[in-house]
């Protein structure tokens, strides 16, 4: 998720849609979230870790 987000922001900041960037952003966002609970060992979606 959060490559996808790296993805989607850099997408909407060459091609100046701003909605890929706000989109880009949330899941960006939402990426890191899930990413830092499944490293403190809080299980993400029934699985211990998330990657």
């Amino acid at each position: 998720m959060v490559i996808f987000g790296l993805i989607l922001l850099l997408i909407g900041f060459v091609t100046g849609i701003t909605i890929l960037w706000t989109i880009g952003m949330i899941v960006l966002i939402v990426g890191l979230v899930l990413w830092l609970l499944g490293t403190l060992g809080h299980a993400v979606g029934g699985r211990r870790h998330y990657y």
